[in-house]
């Protein structure tokens, strides 16, 4: 029998990781027959399946102002829990409109019982769930405690309760080895793990129009070479060290061209690499527009392109990121057989790396060897079309539409007694 579906997270817009892995859960369930429908402070969903309510952002207003007098603090004002309590209330009724309205069987938050970036979200979604028992999968993408910015906090209580929560209706998914253990040894719950995933039984429909017309946006010469940082522009992503490869290339030709906005964690980051790039004569290009969704594309580009527009012209991926709950765009560049640059994050050690992808791999810091070994990549096309192949076939087995739809099977047989 078939499923209402309600996602809710503070935000499903754009190409961040819990945004692009909701489009993924959300398709292969359609595909199946359930029906998917969405609550968040920003959308760029269906709006006759959708519910906008902009408290529900991380980036509304008293959010902000609740964030700034609770982190790096130890003591809470009374005037700060009363503006938490308030706004709780009206999320509660929002979410209970939205339950309504589509008539939902299921709950998916995705990284709302996560990470304490919308504290009232979060115990309002807490104590619906509670007082509904409705079936509730919380799918965790990085947990308050992996990040120091929340480390020194005046929320102790909200964390303990909602963050994630303990209620035996949630059903609760990490995205690898490492969260599954802390979070059992710090809370006793258990979690299934569903890693990232992509469409690999499907390679990549590729509009030859749109990524021509992303190139010539770039204002690149013909004779230019893109090597593509497909991330977003903050700190944990180690962009500076893509700086670094390129200028020890010494090949004018190669372009560094960054792919994502600048992330929610301020500017800063993304001058200091400007000035590097400059001081280093590399040619940084950021992608100025907003990038979209390929998965969930229901109203068409307008012009815009899709992360699918940006990695066909790439001659090369890199991804020298210091730490990843997953890592989709290893998934990514995987997807569009390109050769990667990788550094050994934690999760890439653990769970990505044992599989046996043929990689280019950095330890915290690049080497002469790294650099040699990117140069014989860019000139051999037959070592390059060898490692982009086997990478394809590891990920085929891996982390396809296949895996996840396994992990959502075993999840509905507990909560219904039947596959999804």
């Amino acid at each position: 029998m078939f499923k209402n579906i309600g996602f809710i997270s503070t935000r499903f817009s754009g190409t961040d990781g819990v945004t692009m892995e909701s489009s993924k859960w959300s398709e292969v369930l359609e595909k199946i027959g359930h029906s998917c429908f969405w609550f968040a402070g920003e959308l760029d969903r269906n709006s006759q399946k959708s519910c906008l309510v902009p408290e529900a952002h991380f980036k509304y207003e008293k959010n902000q102002w609740i964030n700034e007098r609770i982190f790096g603090h130890k003591v809470r004002n009374p005037a700060v829990t009363d503006i938490i309590h308030d706004l709780k209330i009206l999320l509660k009724n929002k979410i209970r409109e939205f339950v309504s309205q589509f008539n939902l069987d299921l709950l998916i938050a995705q990284n709302a019982l996560t990470i304490p970036l919308n504290i009232p979200l979060g115990i309002a979604l807490t104590e619906i769930i509670a007082e509904t028992q409705i079936p509730t999968i919380a799918h965790h993408h990085d947990f308050y405690w992996e990040r120091t910015r929340f480390s020194v906090n005046a929320a102790g209580d909200y964390l303990r309760m909602a963050f994630p929560p303990n209620l035996n209706n949630i059903e609760h998914v990490v995205i690898n080895s490492a969260a599954k253990e802390e979070l059992a040894l710090r809370t006793g719950l258990s979690s299934t793990i569903i890693p990232n995933v992509l469409d690999f039984d499907n390679p990549p429909e590729v509009d030859e129009n749109q990524t021509t017309a992303f190139r010539d946006s770039l204002e690149l010469e013909p004779q230019d070479r893109i090597i593509l940082q497909p991330t977003r522009i903050i700190q944990r992503k180690g962009i500076e060290h893509a700086i670094e490869l390129v200028e020890d290339l010494k090949d004018p030709r190669y372009k560094l061209v960054i792919s994502h906005e600048v992330g929610d964690e301020g500017h800063e980051y993304a001058d200091w690499l400007q000035e590097i790039a400059r001081e280093r004569g590399v040619d940084l290009k950021l992608v100025k527009m907003r990038v979209l969704d390929p998965i969930n594309n229901h109203k068409g580009n307008n012009g815009k392109p899709t992360l699918w527009d940006i990695y066909p012209h790439a001659d090369f991926i890199t991804y020298p990121s210091l730490h990843e709950g997953f890592g989709n765009a290893f998934l990514e560049a995987v997807y569009f057989k390109k050769p990667i640059l990788i550094n050994r994050y934690g999760t890439f050690v653990r769970d990505i790396e044992p599989k046996g992808f043929d990689l280019i791999v950095m330890d915290g810091y690049l080497t002469k060897k790294n650099v040699q070994s990117v140069r014989e990549f860019l000139k051999s096309r037959e070592k390059k079309d060898r490692m982009v192949n086997h990478n394809y076939d590891v990920a085929k087995r891996n982390y396809s539409y296949a895996i996840l739809r396994r992990g959502l099977n075993n999840i509905f047989i507990n909560f219904f007694g039947m596959d999804a």
